[in-house]
């Protein structure tokens, strides 16, 4: 066989991981289509069906899981070379890729990044919206911001800030329905929940107000839509305080209310640490996040 793409490989091993072309693009950064195609030009050079197609997805074959083992432990290789070599970066100059929720990604990172770009005009940023752990040990992304500590020991990870959450509606919501001034005053507004995530559903609970999922007259499980939710007058909604506090058209409600905070942590693996460029990215980070949840 004639050398191929390395990128091939990563993706043999993203498809395996997730059984699905959609679910390894997200985890590729790439498109649905160009992961097609890169199965499908593997198995030509091969010779061999790596996949069996199916409704339930791609289903790796003997030679298939076989061949995945081979090329997660190159792509390993690889990344840990790449880690070393990031490490060893000196210059304020290249892209830094960082990984966070889509809130953040959406609401409080642009900001951020514009002031850094200001700072260092040589560092490219990279953008990965996403509320699921990404994957730091491949180099999925530089630095994670996740509301949850990362586990794995070859991570290192900062506590950043616990970001409050509040009720909270636009103010043209509550010219028209009126102020709730307690809890029970709730059940008689329109509310904004989550469609499948149960969430909500526990947290009424826990205040001693049981609610069905109808009781959600607007539900959706996307943060973002949620949130322009709350800012078009859909009813009342929860919302991180710092986010409402820079929104003129919405107003946090119940202050009495202690709803549970969002614990921020800045997390990067150890190999990238002494990259200046990478550790100049996350103090920026830190600084700036640990000003937003005081806000």
């Amino acid at each position: 066989m004639q050398p191929f793409d390395w990128n091939l490989i990563r993706t043999l091993v993203a498809v395996g991981e997730t059984g699905s072309l959609s679910a390894a693009a997200r985890a590729l950064g790439s498109s649905q289509p160009t992961v097609g195609r890169h199965v499908d030009e593997l198995e030509r050079a091969l010779g061999v069906k790596l996949f069996l197609r199916g409704r339930r997805g791609y289903e790796l074959t003997e030679a298939g899981a076989a061949l995945m083992e081979r090329g997660r432990a190159a792509a390993e290789a690889m990344a840990s070379l790449s880690l070393q070599a990031a490490g060893r970066e000196e210059r304020m100059v290249g892209p830094v890729r960082i990984s966070a929720s889509e809130m953040v990604s959406a609401f409080v990172l642009p900001a951020i990044t514009a002031r850094l770009a200001m700072d260092e005009p040589g560092i490219e940023v990279e953008i990965v919206a996403s509320d699921r752990v990404e994957n730091l040990l491949r180099r999925d992304a530089d630095i994670a911001i996740r509301m949850v500590r990362p586990a794995q020991q070859e991570l290192i990870a900062k506590k950043v800030a616990d970001i409050p959450l509040r009720f909270c509606a636009s103010r043209a919501y509550l010219a028209r329905r009126g102020r709730p001034e307690s809890g029970r005053d709730l059940l008689d507004h329109d509310l904004i929940g989550f469609d499948r995530n149960d969430q909500m559903l526990k947290g009424f609970a826990a205040f001693g107000m049981p609610v069905a999922r109808s009781a959600f007259r607007f539900r959706t499980d996307n943060q973002i839509v949620y949130w322009q939710a709350v800012r078009a007058g859909n009813g009342v909604g929860i919302a991180q305080g710092p986010l409402i506090a820079r929104d003129p058209d919405v107003e946090a409600l119940l202050p009495e209310f202690d709803l549970p905070s969002l614990p921020t942590w800045i997390a990067m693996h150890r190999d990238v640490r002494t990259s200046a460029r990478i550790r100049r990215v996350a103090d920026v980070l830190f600084d700036a996040l640990r000003a937003y949840a005081a806000t």
